[in-house]
């Protein structure tokens, strides 16, 4: 199977493959990209085919017949707005259902939010106007976070009485205890130069053209690391984040992993290069 084959077909969300990048692009403009029970499976549906077709999950930079597998993935909303959060109509459907439905309900939210930040591909999202709910959370996934001025990100849920409890996880790993609490509380729009002192998005750029140099700025420097460094630093992370145990079992554990990486291909071609003085053969040639 290569990098090309089945791509899925859907409606409401749109992707493009470009060399090693993937693209997804949330394509209901009209109602300022909302997400709606389809939205979501179409979503949780491309983040599996990508994760899939990964270079870091296949240990791999080109399939056999010399396509590229994927390195970075970038998401982004058309139109005004990146994602309002969830569809009226599916909040309205919520108060109607069963628990066990509201939960089948959560945990397909819980699929997609999971999909994105676990994905082996470094992720960025590109934002202009708001993030809402849903949108936060998915914003919250991403690896890095470019937005225009005219952002505004909020933990909206408790306006309606509810609070953000599946995308919590991702929030709260992303901004710390307090200040998810204190957002989760408030519920109100966190504005562009607030989102970036704590750490909602890494960049503020003014319009949208900008957005797209900046878009292109991290993306070329990422390629630049080997697209296994790229997944593992995520599996090293959350190791850190689950660890329970003593502080020499945490070492013995970082030791086993640094001789993990070294051992593997992308480990030895990455020290093979240093000490020949060449680029590493992940790394574009353009850049080298």
């Amino acid at each position: 199977m290569t990098n090309m084959d089945s791509p899925p077909a859907t409606e409401l969300v749109a992707m493009d493959i470009v060399g090693d990048q993937a693209r997804i692009t949330l394509n209901r403009a009209e109602k300022f990209n909302a997400l709606n029970v389809a939205m979501i499976q179409e979503l949780i549906t491309l983040f599996e085919w990508t994760a899939e077709r990964s270079a870091g999950r296949q240990d791999r930079l080109h399939d056999d017949q010399g396509v590229p597998y994927l390195r970075t993935l970038v998401l982004r909303g058309d139109g005004k707005h990146f994602c309002a959060g969830a569809d009226i109509n599916m909040m309205r459907d919520a108060g109607a259902n069963t628990p066990e439905e509201n939960r089948a309900d959560s945990k397909r939210l819980d699929r997609l939010f999971n999909g994105l930040w676990a994905h082996p591909c470094f992720t960025v999202a590109a934002v202009q106007g708001v993030a809402l709910g849903g949108g936060a959370g998915l914003i919250a996934c991403c690896d890095y976070v470019v937005g225009t001025s005219n952002l505004r990100i909020a933990l909206s849920e408790g306006k309606l009485g509810i609070l953000p409890a599946v995308i919590g996880p991702y929030v709260y790993r992303r901004l710390g205890s307090a200040t998810f609490r204190r957002l989760a509380m408030q519920a109100s729009r966190v504005q562009a130069e607030e989102a970036l002192r704590i750490g909602f998005v890494e960049r503020i750029v003014d319009d949208g053209d900008a957005l797209d140099e900046a878009v292109k700025s991290i993306v070329d420097e990422v390629l630049t690391t080997g697209p296994s460094a790229v997944m593992l630093a995520k599996e090293l992370t959350l190791g850190f984040d689950r660890w329970t145990g003593s502080d020499e079992e945490l070492r013995e554990w970082t030791l086993d992993f640094t001789s993990k990486m070294r051992g593997s291909n992308e480990g030895q071609e990455g020290l093979s290069s240093f000490l020949e003085k060449r680029p590493p053969n992940w790394k574009p040639s353009d850049e080298s």
